[in-house]
């Protein structure tokens, strides 16, 4: 891993290429719409004010809030060379706040509800261009749209590696055509370079009536920034950096030429008016409708992307319920989850129909998203503390961007009653299945019960030797929660014992510990008693698939090997001939016994984890065990258990 950042952390044109068509797509598609957003919200004539002044907001906010919080301070806080929210709070663990976990999970929540409107809006904001084209205002782009993003979302089960190749050249050549298309317009109306004046940004949010609720609208400028940061181990820092001040002068570019163009309309209504497609000359709108769609379709697949990724490091960071996950392609960190895929797709589906235009989408984008900044900028602070920067310093940062951060919230709440209400639902629900995750693990955490291995050792040596009970496999492997070597659940040394007396001639106890860093595999080998008792302890990172089964048998193979352990059979006719003997793996799955007495919050919480648990991956496929060799015992989860119940006996 090590090897791959220091690579990826090196400045090339093909790393810088990779950069453009990974990680700007969002952001690289809002001047589709950000400057008639703006328009529309004033909802008056065009004026001078609101152009040079909406174009300052949009200089301003992508120079603070883009390129010095994320691009220069949030891209510092790198865990192991990955980026991304969940990644920020696995490195801030260590500081032992664990109110930290709740700002992670809104702000991945909020995100992951923002998948559910940016391929809409960009794609719909793309193809709309057809109607310019035709001069047919009501031409119905709505099958089209479904159309690309069906293709778009069944396409991902076969990954991305043919068509991401191409990626960084589409975008390329998307950012080179905002920039040629920007300066056309602005040779013709250089006034508009004024808009680089923030005062033009004072005059428009104080003293234009109604002018600070039009941040709302330019906040749209700088959305993308937070996906930027989430996908910073696919680029390298140094890439995404140096390819950011091209992308930058692009935007600027293309947003200054369409508020040149704007100002050519000065008191009249935008109408239907598209001012970015406006720019273009009319020989070249065909060409331009086409390379703005492939862009949105790019800045889609890297947002659907992140999203596998975000609830794949919530699964490791045990926030969501276990679900299958596949890998299209041998390339690192490329992943695909059904259950997310299908979902984002219905989702997608259903914002468009729903709200049919690019501009009543725009209602609706933004307010979401605003709420994962203000939660990244928590955390950030957090990593500033862990890295030891002065305290002054850190509260300036913080006054600053939270200043920024809730202006744009609280301009975005008139957004909620228009549309915003949809993003805010889908990420109500998503962070209440991670908070039902977090409080139920801890209120089982309270109860379980561990005990020492010493008191077991002699009566399960004594057990492995009885032969008066039939063997039950050769090799008995536990999956065991005990992050001590020298503890065990008791769960499982009732199994062994109790619960059918389970005789092995080697038992095996499989610990898997979660590290703080994206990609790792690590394992330790303890022989509590040589050659019939030992502990296996991996240590996997955050992003990395447990295949359990897999890397049991590596590291058995490895032990066999250095004669640390002997494998064979012990069936005298199997022995002979050394032919390993069987394994057995047996996986405890809870459920919720009718024998606890929990308070009502309690009872809501256990009794809605049950039920997500039931429509998850079970036990034996999450930790990537084969079924064929794989045994489940139901264990009763007695939490608080019922101490009286009014018995009365008759006599």
């Amino acid at each position: 891993m090590q090897e791959k950042n220091s690579h990826m952390n090196k400045v090339t044109a093909a790393g810088m290429l990779i950069t453009l068509g990974i990680i700007f797509g969002d952001i690289g598609t809002s001047p589709l719409y950000v400057l008639k957003a703006i328009i529309l919200e004033d909802d008056q004539p065009i004026n001078k004010t609101v152009i040079l002044g909406g174009l300052s907001c949009i200089f301003w906010t992508l120079t603070l809030q883009t390129t010095v919080k994320y691009v220069f301070l949030t891209l510092k806080a790198d865990n192991k060379g990955e980026g991304g929210i969940f990644a920020l709070f696995t490195l801030l663990k260590r500081l032992n706040k664990k109110w930290l976990v709740y700002p992670a999970i809104i702000g991945g929540s909020t995100l992951l509800a923002d998948g559910f409107i940016t391929p809409p809006i960009s794609v719909t904001s793309a193809m709309e261009g057809i109607k310019v084209y035709l001069h047919d205002p009501k031409f119905n782009v709505i099958p089209y749209v479904i159309g690309i993003l069906a293709v778009l979302f069944t396409l991902q089960q076969f990954g991305t590696q043919l068509i991401g190749k191409y990626f960084g050249w589409v975008m390329l050549t998307w950012f080179s055509m905002l920039g040629i298309l920007g300066i056309g317009l602005i040779v013709y109306n250089p006034e508009v370079l004024l808009a680089l004046n923030p005062k033009y940004a004072y005059e428009m949010l104080v003293l234009h009536p109604g002018g600070f609720w039009l941040l709302g609208a330019v906040f749209l400028c700088t959305t993308g920034a937070e996906a930027l940061y989430s996908d910073l181990g696919h680029c390298g820092r140094e890439n995404i950096r140096i390819s950011w001040f091209f992308v930058k002068a692009t935007l600027i570019l293309n947003y200054l030429g369409q508020g040149a163009f704007l100002l050519g309309m000065e008191g009249q209504m935008i109408g239907d008016v598209n001012p970015f497609y406006s720019l273009m000359p009319e020989w070249f709108l065909p060409f331009g409708i086409v390379i703005a769609t492939a862009a949105t379709i790019v800045a889609s697949q890297a947002l659907i992307s992140g999203s596998f990724t975000l609830i794949n490091e919530a699964m490791r960071l045990n926030l969501w319920p276990k679900v299958k996950i596949k890998y299209p392609t041998e390339e690192r960190g490329q992943l695909y989850i059904p259950s997310i895929n299908w979902i984002l797709c219905f989702g997608c589906i259903g914002i468009v129909l729903l709200f049919k235009e690019a501009s009543a989408m725009e209602n609706a984008y933004g307010l979401s998203i605003i709420i994962t900044m203000i939660m990244t900028t928590i955390l950030l602070a957090n990593f500033l503390v862990l890295r030891r920067y002065p305290d002054w310093l850190i509260y300036v940062i913080l006054g600053v961007f939270l200043t920024i951060e809730f202006s744009f919230l609280i301009a975005n709440l008139v957004k909620f009653m228009h549309g915003g209400y949809v993003t805010i639902i889908m990420a109500s629900l998503l962070s209440g299945v991670m908070f039902i995750w977090l409080i139920s693990r801890r209120i089982q955490n309270r109860y379980v019960e561990f005990t020492t291995m010493d008191k077991y050792l002699p009566i399960l040596l004594q057990l492995s030797n009885d032969k008066t009970i039939e063997k039950y496999a050769t090799h008995l492997v536990y999956m065991t929660g005990a992050a001590k070597n020298n503890e065990i659940e008791d769960k499982v040394i009732y199994s062994i014992l109790r619960k059918h007396p389970k005789r092995a001639d080697i038992y095996w106890f499989v610990h898997i510990d979660l590290a703080d860093e994206p990609y790792c595999r690590e394992f330790k080998v303890t022989q509590i008693v040589p050659h019939k008792i030992i502990r296996v302890d991996f240590r996997l990172g955050f992003r990395e698939m447990p295949r359990i089964n897999t890397m049991f048998r590596q590291v058995v193979s490895m032990l066999s090997e250095n004669k640390e352990v002997d494998v064979t059979s012990r069936y005298e006719s199997l022995h002979k001939e050394n032919i390993a003997g069987d394994f057995r793996f047996i996986v405890m799955k809870k459920f919720l016994s009718y024998e606890n007495d929990l308070p009502f919050f309690e009872k809501i919480i256990m009794e809605s984890y049950f039920t997500l648990k039931h429509l998850s991956l079970s036990e034996e496929k999450a930790f990537g065990l084969d079924t064929s060799n794989v045994s489940v015992e139901k264990v009763p989860l007695i939490i608080k258990q019922v101490k009286d119940c009014n018995l009365k006996r008759l006599d």
